[in-house]
């Protein structure tokens, strides 16, 4: 999963921790940037079809500021259901990222989960359906090669009392080629220096680690992570905070203000601001 696409699946459980009363809709919408000049816009949404199924929406463009060509500019496209029969409950989902002319994934994937009193724990896979363009050369007309990859993952999340939560989340990816860098040079035009890049579509793992705090009507809440690139191997480590305060009785807003430290690219500071708003729960 692209980083662009963690972050709108992140959104999708903020907001439905909020839907799963009942029926009703949230949606959400805001902005996220880097001091290396990535730039990400994002749309989310969630609707109770009943108590127990609702469907869920992302649409997000962003921009990164590559090494060894010019900007690009990718979109990321998401839609899911979720169903639950009480205590167990499917997730299912598809999604599009990536910029069609470079590199693009569509992803398929399935959640079965056991959800408790104080507790949740899903059993997660994914499919990703890769196309990447070999650019032209002076001897080389350039072509479309496909290759996929599947990943199998674990999330947990358990309330330690009423106003603090922990979870957890992991998932470690197989392809089917080998993309190390010294069989592959032209993935090196993708470098960037920013988590918005292309390049950090192609993880090898990923792990977070998540510790939530309700205070009042606000939230806290504390991300940390790591992921290691498929490609060149560089490993980043990340670290996020999240305040989350009502606007209104239907309305949220939420900052959020984080760290990179990455093999590939440094040290890079992000921030992101988002707005939701709520009906009929």
């Amino acid at each position: 999963m692209s980083l662009l696409g963690k972050t709108s699946v992140l959104l999708m459980l903020i907001l439905s921790s909020r839907a799963l009363a009942g029926e009703g809709y949230v949606l959400g919408g805001g902005i996220e940037a880097d001091t290396e000049d990535g730039l990400g816009v994002t749309a989310v949404g969630n609707y109770g079809l009943t108590e127990n199924t609702w469907v869920s929406a992302a649409i997000a463009r962003n921009t990164a500021d590559l090494q060894l060509q010019p900007d690009i500019d990718t979109w990321y496209a998401d839609l899911g259901l979720d169903h639950w029969w009480d205590p167990v409950g499917i997730r299912l989902g598809v999604a599009y990222w990536g910029d069609n002319d470079t590199l693009d994934s569509t992803d398929f994937r399935a959640s079965l989960y056991w959800r408790g009193k104080g507790f949740s724990i899903a059993g997660d896979y994914e499919f990703r359906d890769f196309s990447f363009l070999l650019p032209a050369t002076d001897r080389f007309s350039g072509r479309k090669i496909g290759f996929d990859a599947s990943g199998i993952g674990l999330t947990a999340r358990f309330d330690v009392t009423d106003k603090v939560t922990i979870g957890v989340s992991g998932m470690g990816y197989d392809y089917s080629v080998n993309l190390k860098l010294d069989d592959n040079r032209p993935l090196l035009d993708l470098l960037s220096f920013s988590r918005l890049s292309l390049i950090n579509s192609l993880i090898d793992y990923r792990a977070y680690a998540t510790l939530g705090l309700d205070v009042g009507k606000s939230r806290w809440q504390v991300d940390v992570g790591t992921w290691k690139g498929e490609v060149d191997s560089g490993v980043t480590r990340s670290a996020t905070v999240r305040f989350l305060n009502p606007l209104s009785e239907t309305a949220d807003i939420e900052f959020a203000l984080g760290m990179d430290d990455s093999d590939l690219y440094g040290t890079v500071t992000i921030f992101s601001v988002f707005l939701y708003f709520y009906g009929g729960v």
